[in-house]
């Protein structure tokens, strides 16, 4: 089923069930008022809203027009948005650019940061930008939200502990991430406020392209119109969803709305090197920094700029039919 959540003035909005085909949409509010509250009651909620949405299917309840444009981040606040780096091919161009080597830890223990979620921008919400000087770059991933889920769950059990799957454009402010970090205390300022996809997904909506916990398809990343990544998400993964999942679960339990995300898409070329731009006929880039790190590693200086008031950014995800499976995240970068 595919589920939103639509501006109704308050922050939460309107919880909705939404047709495969993003047309129609009804609403969920005899079930569960937000996503949130179905998501607490998931057990009771789940088959509920899966019988609103064959009605919604075969056009048997009332429903009306579903516009992006008054769609919230499904989540539009979390109790925790945890984002991992699922791809180390992006932290190994990233390490190599400033001449460092990949601990082998790294390969095994999963990269993760705690980021801000008391409030995302929808996903047709303009990206307010300080200063062009805090280097404003996009990130494109996959999210999962989970229910509850027990302190000390394995990856084979958490699994079964993912709910619903969204695209995520990830914003990042990487002029500020190395002063940050040499704090030695991680992450904040250079992680503003992210945006979801207009829809959430459970995973049977994907059909064969959901296999070993990964999202078998192109992550679509367009920049000021033209085609930017197309990498596939469930290629060069050095860890999945659940394995995220078991890793945040390592020391607490996650409570149910708990969003996990992938890190940003990365694939190699397909000579075991740094991708191509989707221009050369390589699978392109998720995030600017990593055709920077590239410039820098064979040019000796990085060449594009990050992302300036003007600059647009769309991310997409289509099944083998060309459908549009999430919706579109379509952001431009503003002066805040």
């Amino acid at each position: 089923m595919k589920l939103a959540s639509l501006k109704d003035g308050t922050r939460d909005g309107r919880l909705v069930v939404v047709s495969k085909d993003l047309t129609r949409c009804s609403t969920a509010s005899d079930i569960a008022p937000t996503l949130q509250a179905a998501l607490d009651e998931w057990q009771r909620c789940a088959p509920m809203l899966e019988g609103l949405y064959r009605d919604v299917e075969h056009w048997a309840v009332p429903c009306e027009r579903f516009h992006m444009d008054e769609a919230l981040s499904p989540l539009p606040r979390a109790y925790q948005w945890a984002d991992g780096s699922a791809y180390i091919n992006h932290v190994e161009l990233v390490r190599k650019a400033r001449g460092a080597d990949v601990p082998e830890s790294f390969y095994r223990d999963p990269l993760m940061y705690q980021g801000g979620s008391d409030s995302f921008l929808a996903p047709r919400e303009d990206i307010p930008l300080g200063d062009v000087a805090w280097g404003c770059d996009m990130e494109g991933e996959i999210a999962c939200i989970t229910d509850d889920v027990a302190m000390g769950t394995s990856s084979t059990d958490a699994a079964d502990h993912i709910k619903l799957l969204m695209l995520v454009n990830d914003v990042s402010l990487r002029g500020l991430i190395p002063g940050e970090l040499a704090k030695g205390f991680g992450f904040f300022q250079s992680k503003p406020a992210s945006a979801f996809s207009p829809v959430a997904v459970t995973p049977d909506e994907l059909g064969a392209a959901w296999q070993d916990n990964l999202v078998h398809l192109p992550l679509e990343v367009d920049y000021n119109g033209e085609p930017f990544g197309r990498a596939n998400v469930g290629i060069d993964a050095t860890f999945n969803l659940a394995e995220l999942i078991a890793h945040a679960a390592r020391t607490r339990r996650l409570c149910a709305g708990t969003i996990i995300g992938t890190g940003t898409i990365s694939n190699k070329g397909a000579d075991g090197g740094p991708g191509k731009p989707v221009a050369e006929g390589g699978a392109g880039y998720s995030c600017i920094a990593e055709i920077r790190m590239i410039e820098t590693i064979y040019k000796g200086n990085p060449k594009t700029p990050f992302m300036k008031p003007g600059d647009t950014v769309r991310i997409d995800m289509h099944d083998e039919q060309h459908r549009s499976i999430f919706g579109t995240i379509e952001q431009q970068v503003i002066q805040a």
